[in-house]
């Protein structure tokens, strides 16, 4: 079936009630309903029977409007409005106040046809999380309801997952085709007399998980993100395969396996994520609710090879590094020009971060957050090592913004050394338009208490710099909770942490500023930080040295008052 001829009968399924008389596979009852692993806040339900929708950072009050009437304040609030993601709060609640509420809410949303034509509302990931509310939360909707109601519900569920099946051809790759194909085995498991669904969804779930999910566990975006996106659908769907009586596909088994480790991974001591690749605030809730999944509980592998990412263990020193090329263009729309930027932490304290993406809001931090310069490595010449689609017509074109160029070349090499363990990387990102390449070589110590890093630009071998300018700058942005203060012979800075341990970072080499950065992936959004910024010339010094030591002196509150520094405000 060609493409228009799906999309006419996707519009036709949307608003005909006879078409789902004799579309194959009828459906005409519920016999299961998956289980939201989701935090529900019971709390809430009463904010939604009094009209008032908090979503995105966002307040609407209806005050006795259809919530669905009122323009949203922004597109991230409206997404969650539609993906019906609020209904496992009126389920916390329980009570038949909350069940009434529910089933008025979803009668305006089914009796208003025109909701079903908002762009947003047609989005695939959006609609895809509605299908799976509306499936998981029907013993909400559905409990003690009368058989007129019941039937409508059926009804409306079967045209939005028509609708969900016809649009695959309009589908962003990555993470949305997952969740939309994660619905769809939802809805033929969930469904009566889907047999033959159950066996097609499967197949092409699959097939995805096989080519999106590496065989180190990462996904194909390289955004530490996707999985918790994709795990917390996953793992339900593996436990409605199991309710149903009907073993699940050998390739989700295999993906969550390869995914959970993962988690372990990139998480500092504090339990947040590493910042890459689109990476924003850590949902501590949903990730506590994975890892109780975890079966291995072990210590997180050191080297990702087919993600591309290392992590260095020592002590309580941990530091993750980011060792691969982009992902490919049509998964690279979050990607960041983040090649060999790292994090460092010590204990459940973080130092040194990458800037990441806010939760909300993001169009307006788009271009800073990916750029080189928002990350803790080199860039040269203010130039980021991938270039992204800048023109505004093909970003409508290409739903986004994906990586046009970037490093293509990315080596790492690990070894253990004597004193602890040595990584050597490098990259090409600047070789095509600047001729210079990349070298970066980390040593951790064995107890955790120095890490020793060298940077170095230089052209390929028998090549010479390309233009006038060879200027770079090495920067190392730190997390808010650190308290920075230039040491007086400007080679060196030292960090306070929230625990009062002591590190300092030292470059006797090269003159250290402390400048001002901003960390956009706060649980309260955008906060104001420092970076530690050293600036050359590659031509006249092309490496430069540096390191963080772990001390066992305590600040003096003279110290730290003659080093005050002024709050940096946001860049705009």
């Amino acid at each position: 079936m060609n493409r228009f001829a799906r999309n006419m009968l996707a519009r036709a399924s949307g608003g005909s009630v006879a078409l789902s008389r004799v579309w194959p596979g009828r459906t005409d009852r519920l016999i299961i309903a998956p289980h939201d692993l989701r935090t529900a806040d019971a709390t809430r339900a009463a904010e939604i029977y009094a009209g008032r929708f908090v979503f995105a950072g966002k307040i609407v009050n209806c005050h006795g409007r259809s919530i669905f009437d009122l323009e949203p304040p922004s597109e991230d609030w409206e997404v969650a409005l539609l993906g019906f993601g609020w209904l496992r709060h009126l389920r916390a609640a329980d009570t038949a106040l909350t069940r009434a509420n529910a089933r008025a809410l979803i009668e305006d949303w089914i009796a208003n046809p025109a909701n079903k034509r908002r762009p947003v509302a047609r989005r695939a990931d959006v609609l895809a999380r509605r299908v799976i509310s509306l499936l998981s939360q029907a013993p909400l909707v559905l409990n003690e309801t009368d058989n007129k109601f019941y039937r409508r519900y059926l009804r409306a569920l079967a045209r939005e997952i028509r609708f969900l099946r016809y649009t695959m051809v309009n589908i962003p790759d990555g993470v949305p085709k997952l969740q939309v194909l994660i619905a769809l085995c939802y809805a033929a498991l969930c469904l009566a007399n889907q047999a033959g669904q159950i066996r097609s969804a499967s197949k092409k779930l699959s097939d995805e998980l096989q080519r999106q999910i590496l065989p180190d566990g990462g996904h194909i975006s390289r955004n530490p993100g996707a999985l918790i996106d994709l795990l917390i659908d996953l793992l339900p769907l593996r436990q409605t395969f199991a309710a149903r009586n009907i073993a699940p596909p050998p390739a989700l088994l295999n993906a969550i396996d390869r995914m959970m480790p993962m988690l372990r991974f990139f998480r500092h001591g504090d339990g947040n994520f590493a910042l890459f690749n689109g990476m924003s605030a850590t949902s501590s809730d949903l990730l506590a609710t994975l890892l109780a999944y975890d079966d291995t509980h072990g210590a997180p592998m050191a080297n990702m090879p087919h993600t591309g990412f290392q992590r260095l263990d020592a002590g309580q020193t941990t530091v993750i590094i980011d060792t691969g090329p982009p992902p490919p263009a049509g998964v690279s729309h979050d990607a960041h020009a983040g090649c060999l930027s790292f994090e460092l932490s010590s204990g459940i304290s973080r130092i040194v971060t990458n800037c990441g993406m806010p939760t909300t809001g993001r169009d307006n931090w788009r271009p800073f957050a990916r750029g080189t310069a928002a990350h803790s490595t080199l860039t040269y010449h203010d130039t980021s090592s991938c270039q992204f689609v800048e023109m505004s017509a093909m970003k409508r074109l290409l739903h986004g913004s994906p990586v046009t160029s970037g490093p293509v070349e990315v080596e790492s090499y690990r070894e253990i050394v004597q004193n602890g363990t040595l990584l050597t990387t490098s990259h090409d990102g600047y070789l095509s338009k600047f001729g210079a390449i990349h070298r970066r070589v980390l040593m951790i110590a064995n107890d955790g208490a120095r890490i020793d890093g060298e940077d170095t630009l230089s052209p390929p071998q028998g090549g010479r710099f390309r233009g006038a300018d060879a200027d770079f700058a090495l920067r190392f942005h730190l997390h808010p909770a650190v308290k920075a203060s230039r040491l007086s012979d400007a080679r060196g800075v030292m960090l306070v942490l929230p625990n009062r341990d002591v590190w300092t970072f030292e470059a006797l080499d090269d003159k250290v500023d402390l400048e001002d950065s901003v960390f956009l992936a706060g649980n309260d959004g955008p906060r104001r930080t420092a970076q530690i910024v050293i600036r050359q010339d590659a031509r006249q010094a092309p490496s430069i040295r540096w390191s963080f030591i772990r001390s066992t002196a305590s600040p003096t509150v003279t110290n730290a008052r003659r080093n005050a520094r002024r709050e940096p405000e946001l860049p705009l």
